[in-house]
């Protein structure tokens, strides 16, 4: 069993600074020395991307570095990887993402950093990329608002913009990927905290409609099913914003508080969906499942009948299924198509109205709105 990231909760033995690696460096920032450790490819030519990896509430970086393994992910991408360490704040290394009344400028640390390793390292200025978990993800976001000019891409894992973050506008559109568990209980979908009892900032639709607007977004995302092939109990939901800069959510249906380390065991490992979107690549996903089946459906609006098309002429589609705005499947429609027959149709006159997403088969996801 995947070992749990002990992340955002105060219950937890925090490992004393002075047992950390001696791999870990310090960096003085206003009169506070801060820590941080850093792991470079062994053999490397020319600039390197660098990645600043933040850890979550009462996280230390050398814990981190051993259960991510990041010694061998940077040999993998040929990327620097930074893991700086937070300061206490009474309750564990906390990041100042706004969550609490604090005058410790985290930001301007991180990109004090930043500066520094850029002069001591060949670093690629244009390919810095952020990234956090939890805690971490919140701080992701913040950087990613404070300092969007400098920063390329960033992949905030299981955290929200705070209300005061909120309350910013960004300083430059910038790539955004958010990753987030629909049955987090610690830092909640919808913004709440069940585990805490409090509401912690934007919930993810409002943050996804914050940087649509910052971005400049325009028009309804685009929504890919990806493959469900592994039985991990999960369903990875990638949405795809119109926007001038990359902008995307990826939605893991039934997801809880933790990292999804890899591919190997998952349908998307976190690791993966990092690389890829940083590196401007896609996730293994619809654009194979696309030219297998394509779905053409009328009309749509619908009041009830729902007509639904098939591109090939020769596949079979054992089912249809229907989801709802949160991915979870409220219908499944058995039908049997003969081989000479494209059109089928089901009825949803049943469903409240509202917006639905319907496949075929392996189909590509396709929007459906009933209105009556």
């Amino acid at each position: 069993m995947m070992k749990k990231i002990l992340t955002f909760t105060i219950l937890m033995t925090i490992v004393l600074f002075g047992n950390l690696s001696a791999q870990v460096q310090h960096f003085t920032w206003q009169g506070t020395e801060r820590e941080y450790l850093v792991r470079t490819p062994a053999n490397h030519n020319g600039t390197l991307p660098v990645l600043f990896f933040l850890h979550g509430l009462g996280g230390n970086v050398s814990n981190y570095d051993q259960e991510f393994n990041f010694a061998q992910i940077a040999e993998e991408y040929d990327w620097m990887i930074v893991l700086p360490q937070a300061l206490d704040q009474g309750i564990g290394p906390m990041w100042n993402a706004g969550l609490a009344p604090s005058s410790i400028d985290d930001s301007g640390f991180l990109m004090a950093l930043l500066d520094s390793l850029t002069v001591q390292y060949q670093l690629d200025t244009d390919s810095v990329f952020f990234s956090g978990i939890s805690m971490g993800g919140f701080m992701t976001h913040r950087m990613a608002i404070e300092h969007g000019d400098r920063i390329d891409a960033c992949v905030a894992v299981s955290g929200l913009i705070t209300s005061a973050d909120a309350a910013q506008t960004p300083v430059a559109p910038v790539r955004m990927l958010h990753i987030h568990g629909t049955n987090d209980n610690v830092v909640g979908y919808n913004g709440y905290s069940t585990a805490f009892s409090m509401n912690l900032g934007l919930g993810v639709d409002a943050i996804m409609d914050y940087w649509q607007n910052a971005n400049g977004c325009t028009g309804e995302p685009a929504i890919d099913t990806l493959p469900d092939l592994k039985d991990d109990g999960l369903r990875f939901i990638r949405y795809t914003y119109n926007c001038g800069t990359d902008l995307q959510l990826l939605k893991v249906v039934n997801g809880v508080h933790d990292w999804y380390h890899s591919s190997a065991q998952y349908d998307v490992g976190y690791k993966e969906a990092l690389y890829e979107f940083c590196s401007g690549r896609s996730l293994p996903s619809s654009v194979a499942v696309r030219e297998m089946e394509q779905l053409r459906v009328w009309p749509n609006p619908t009041n009830g009948v729902l007509n639904i098309q098939f591109t090939h002429q020769n596949s079979s589609v054992p089912e249809i299924k229907v989801y709802d705005v949160y991915g979870k499947v409220v219908d499944v429609v058995e039908t049997q198509r003969a081989a000479s027959l494209q059109t089928v149709q089901i009825n949803l006159s049943r469903y409240p109205d509202g917006v639905y997403f319907v496949q075929a088969g392996n189909s590509a996801v396709t929007k459906v709105v009933v209105a009556r």
